[in-house]
């Protein structure tokens, strides 16, 4: 497959769910756009905030986050207290890794994720879920597509920001 043409053109993931494969061919996008963007990134403007916009660094653990929280709700757990930390540093550079690092822990979070798909039998993707201490109602689908497109729409973002500090 030619690293041009996009994931949802490339056919079906083997053993993804026929209604899982949006999700998975946009989690795997993610993955390459943000191989691509942060080729030559400089690694000293990982945490900077032009215009007081969000870092890179942030959007890269913030998708990392997000996705396995999907996850867990998906799977019916509530969130750990390793969860929550994380969440509570995903802008937070002091003592952060690397951008390779944390691309790295996305690429691992989305093969995850691509597992779970793979087993998650089509008929319990409408069964209910819910979503934080308030319990907000969803679904199986409805979780993991939310963790697919919510990467996508940082992934947009993380690419402008690149290109702003890129050029700065």
């Amino acid at each position: 497959m030619s690293s041009k043409q996009e994931y949802w053109l490339s056919g079906p993931i083997p053993d993804v769910p026929a209604l899982l494969q949006p999700a998975a061919h946009a989690l795997l996008q993610s993955v390459r756009e943000i191989k691509t963007y942060l080729t030559d990134f400089p690694e000293d403007r990982l945490w900077e905030k032009p215009y007081g916009r969000a870092s890179v660094g942030f959007h890269l653990r913030h998708i990392t986050g997000v996705l396995d929280r999907m996850l867990s709700y998906a799977d019916m757990k509530a969130l750990t207290v390793e969860q929550f930390d994380y969440l509570k540093n995903e802008g937070n550079g002091e003592n952060a890794p690397s951008s390779e690092k944390l691309i790295h822990d996305f690429e691992v979070k989305v093969n995850q994720a691509l597992e779970y798909f793979k087993n998650t039998p089509e008929s319990i993707l409408t069964e209910e879920r819910f979503v934080g201490r308030k319990k907000l109602p969803s679904t199986v689908i409805g979780l993991l597509f939310h963790a697919a497109e919510h990467g996508q729409r940082h992934v947009g973002q993380l690419l402008v920001t690149v290109s702003v500090l890129k050029n700065k």
